[in-house]
This record gives structure tokens, C-alpha cells and sequence, in this order.
């Protein structure tokens, strides 16, 4: 009988990692230094890119979600990797709204169309259109969302996924 707990079969991509033993803060310091991995999954027109690292980190009941994935809007030109969350997207798509009720009003029809299962990509032009003064650019936003839905449809099949998020979004709606 076999009593291995955690034990995954998937598929892996590994990049060879050599570091030496050596006392404790310096090898704190070369575990800091080891370069995150992940996937690129999105292209913003601003450069930026959207990316996922899997596994993701997230915890129930002390075990690991073996699926789970990590959200980051990365920006090449600096090396920065934003952890994009729920408040912090809901908050700017908020303030969009309240700055311009039309372009908000289309805004949050483009995000429903993407958590309808619609390729961002295939209606770039009309996020591309949309123009705030303030917050984050809404293709970032989107697109971020596309895989956050994805993680949340992984993470809780069976609590209807993306559905507990959306439900911010159509408050958002219904107070319009």
C-alpha cells in the first residue's frame, strides 16, 4: 500500500538549479536570488505581460491545491510582477465607472463578455477604445480576470467558480 500524501502525476518544466550549501544568511540570499518561473500567458498593447505560475500556493485544510495558479501582470521593462487581486481591480473598475458612466458601462460589458467564456483578443479593439484618465489600463484588467476566472472555475467547481467573483461585478451593474 502506498502512503505518499501530496503526491502529483503532472507534467513539469524544469530549468537545472544548482546552489551550494553554505551558511545561513548567504544561503537565504541565493534562495532569494533564485528567478521566479512561470508562464506567459497574455499580451498587453502597453508591453507588459500577463503571466500564471503554477502551482499557485493556495491552501485548504493545510494541503495544497495541486492545480492552482498565481495571477501577475509582469512589466519586462522593470522586472516587476504585480499580484493582481480581486479589490484591487474592482476598486479601479469602481472608480472608471464613477469618472465616466458610458465608457464604465461598456467596460464592465467587456469584462461580462470575457466571463462568458469570450477571447479577449477577439474584441481587443473595443477594449483598446476605451480611455480613463485614472487606474489601470482595462486590457491589463481583462485580461488578468480571463485567468483569475480560470483559477476560481479550478480552485471551486463545485461553488460555481467564477460566479462568486462576478457577483461584485454585477452589483457594480445593478447600481448603475
Amino acid at each position: 500500500m502506498n502512503t505518499i500524501k501530496n503526491k502529483y502525476n503532472h507534467s513539469i518544466d524544469l530549468k537545472k538549479l544548482h546552489v551550494r550549501n553554505m551558511e545561513r544568511n548567504a544561503f537565504a540570499q541565493a534562495i532569494i536570488g533564485i528567478e521566479y518561473r512561470g508562464y506567459e500567458v497574455e499580451q498587453i498593447g502597453d508591453g507588459r505581460k500577463i503571466v500564471i505560475t503554477k502551482p499557485g500556493g493556495k491552501k485548504a485544510f493545510g494541503r495544497p491545491y495541486k492545480e492552482d495558479i498565481m495571477v501577475f501582470v509582469y512589466d519586462p521593462l522593470d522586472n516587476s510582477l504585480w499580484q493582481v487581486s480581486h479589490d484591487q481591480i474592482i476598486n479601479d473598475v469602481r472608480a472608471k465607472v464613477c469618472e465616466d458612466k458610458v465608457q464604465g458601462k461598456e467596460l464592465l460589458s467587456l469584462f461580462e463578455r470575457t466571463y462568458n467564456g469570450e477571447e479577449p483578443d477577439d474584441f481587443i479593439e473595443d477594449i483598446r477604445k476605451l480611455s480613463f484618465m485614472f487606474g489601470e489600463n482595462p486590457e491589463a484588467l481583462i485580461k488578468a480576470y480571463k485567468w483569475i476566472w480560470g483559477q476560481e472555475d479550478v480552485n471551486y467547481p463545485t461553488k460555481a467558480g467564477r460566479a462568486l467573483s462576478w457577483q461584485s461585478f454585477q452589483k457594480i451593474i445593478d447600481e448603475l
